[in-house]
């Protein structure tokens, strides 16, 4: 399907990560062996969003601190209102 900016055809992908801190530091011994511990602290979740319109050469990426339907819906309400309010209908 031709490029159209009234019906623009628009990719949403999201994905939930871990965030994590170390708890200890790595060291060096003295033959030059790299210890390190693996042990981590939870830090909670963010959500990436990756919002793309190939054809258009636009994306736009969108970081928020929970795993909601709401949010999910805000991102959507961010698409219709705000990055395509002109369009007729977004595929």
């Amino acid at each position: 399907r031709p490029y159209n900016p009234a019906n623009p055809v628009v990719n949403l992908d999201e994905s939930p990560k871990q965030l994590i801190a170390q708890t200890t530091q790595g060291f060096t011994d003295d033959q030059g062996i790299v210890h390190q511990d693996y042990e981590y602290e939870r830090k909670g979740v963010a959500d990436i969003y990756m919002l793309t319109e190939p054809k258009a050469g636009w994306r736009e990426v969108l970081v928020k601190d929970n795993h909601k339907a709401v949010t999910y819906a805000e991102v959507i309400q961010h698409l219709a209102e705000e990055v395509y309010a002109d369009a007729h209908k977004i595929t």
